[in-house]
């Protein structure tokens, strides 16, 4: 435990969650040089405390650690794999609000959201303790005389995980504990924004019995951990949730070193309301999409379309619920919180100006917000015009552009017209059309009169350039294994 501004909160019960120090082998580590980073409270912009910045060498050494401990990791039975996964998922429970106030103060969302956060990120860890113990051996029918053909499942080895600012807990939650679960070691790098939340994990993993260089985590600067283990050949496989840019460079990096990648990149999502939908409950759950972590995720909705009969009336729904919302510091509970970086600000500014500029209507918000220069208003713009830069562009904030469309066939065409494929959002009552639509879009995933379709069972990820791979269910753990192939004869 360090002196931070985190550690000397009254409402944080447990001090020895708070670490400013990254976890390496076993052990709180320093920078050998001393160095440091200010993390602050987006909300007030006040330091909540300085965490170690390791070297390059130092991230090397966090590879050493994770190989000279993989093969007794491999090595235990998956039961005691599971027993340790259970603990830690357990732990993560009993210590809830802590971890909760922890994302709040070095991330900013509203304190529910966190809350929601350490359910959503602790049901990963109990899925994979269970799937740990199923790790099954396949029989294959011989196609060769005498021989009996098997297929098995083995752990890659070291695994990278980089993990994001606006999902601080659940991001590495679900990457670390499929890692674990197929018996894998981890290197993690955790956001230079919010690194408390990792290393929360990291003291409670250690509590929970995961046994030294298992599970390390190393903070600093992102280029100069990381670039280390896409040049590293024990590192077989990389995980990384983030900008489809940041993808891209990661993909290049890792080349020489023919890595496992699984990258869950950049969204646009879709909202396309037809004129059979429930409009209260599109309302409702488009307000979700939108909104939801103050409009930080990957998959809010970035393009709302409604059917040209209902458009006005949906117009005037979605405005006036936007009205309604609430904007503060995470700690009151608001519903939308400050905005992580300047830029981020600045982006909804660019594509609130742009858009009015080529036609659109400003139907609330469009400004900063008075609460202090991350915050931003609750937006809704109307009549967005297709050459807007919002309808081509992630905004990653709390701006709603909303435009009509007349045909199945349009709607179509436009929400598949992007680069991205993680989420699309479909609200209809139409069965046939629900099958189509969900058969036609070009995405990961598809939501169907609902915006909820995350959790630990299901397979998440996207297509197209919103990423690689998929996180959760099986699959999720089988993203970390090879496919050994053995065949015998008994002759």
């Amino acid at each position: 435990m360090a002196d931070t501004a985190l550690s000397a909160r009254s409402d944080i019960a447990d001090k020895t969650l708070v670490r400013s120090f990254s976890y390496v082998n076993g052990r709180w580590q320093t920078a050998e040089d001393g160095n440091t980073f200010a993390v602050k409270d987006p909300g007030t912009g006040n330091v909540v405390g300085h965490v170690a910045s390791l070297s390059a060498e130092e991230s090397s050494a966090a590879v050493d650690a994770a190989q000279n401990a993989f093969a007794a990791w491999a090595g235990l039975l998956p039961q005691e794999r599971s027993a340790i996964l259970r603990r830690w998922y357990q732990l993560q429970l009993d210590h809830k609000e802590d971890l909760a106030r922890i994302m709040v103060l070095e991330q900013g969302k509203p304190l529910s959201e966190a809350m929601g956060e350490i359910d959503y990120g602790a049901g990963f860890v109990e899925f994979y303790a269970e799937e740990a113990k199923r790790p099954n051996i396949e029989g294959v029918t011989s196609h060769l005389p005498d021989a009996e053909v098997e297929l098995w499942r083995e752990p890659v080895g070291v695994v990278a995980l980089i993990t994001p600012w606006n999902f601080p807990s659940a991001m590495l939650t679900r990457k670390a504990a499929a890692a674990l679960a197929a018996g894998c070691t981890v290197v993690a790098h955790p956001s230079a924004e919010t690194p408390f939340s990792a290393l929360a994990l990291a003291e409670l993993a250690e509590r929970a019995g995961v046994p030294a260089g298992v599970f390390n985590v190393v903070t600093g600067d992102a280029p100069t951990v990381v670039k280390p283990w896409t040049e590293d050949t024990r590192v077989r496989a990389l995980s990384f949730t983030g900008s489809t840019e940041v993808g891209k460079l990661l993909y290049r990096q890792s080349a020489d070193t023919v890595k496992r990648l699984v990258m869950e990149l950049g969204g646009h999502a879709p909202v396309i309301v037809f004129e059979d939908a429930d409009l209260d409950q599109a309302v409702e759950e488009t307000m979700k999409a939108k909104f939801a972590t103050s409009g930080q995720d990957c998959l809010g909705a970035n393009r709302i379309f409604v059917q040209r009969s209902i458009y006005p009336e949906f117009c005037k729904r979605l405005t006036a619920a936007t009205k309604k919302l609430t904007v503060g510091l995470g700690m009151d509970d608001p519903d939308i919180g400050p905005l992580m970086h300047d830029r981020v600000v600045a982006k909804q500014e660019e594509h609130v100006r742009d858009a009015i500029e080529k036609g659109a209507k400003l139907a609330c918000g469009g400004e900063r917000h008075a609460m202090g220069p991350l915050f931003y208003q609750p937006t809704v713009l109307t009549n967005v015009p297709q050459d807007a830069k919002i309808m081509h562009e992630e905004t990653f904030g709390p701006v709603a552009p909303v435009a009509p469309f007349d045909s199945e066939e349009e709607i179509t065409q436009r929400a598949n017209d992007t680069e991205y494929g993680l989420v699309a959002y479909v609200h209809t009552q139409d069965p046939r059309r629900i099958y189509r639509l969900s058969r036609a879009l070009q995405f990961g995933m598809v939501a169907v009169n609902r915006t909820k379709v995350t959790g630990a069972p299901i397979p998440f990820g996207g297509a197209k350039q919103s990423g690689l791979g998929r996180e959760g269910a099986r699959l999720g753990m089988e993203e970390f294994t090879e496919v050994k192939y053995v065949c015998r004869d008994w002759a």
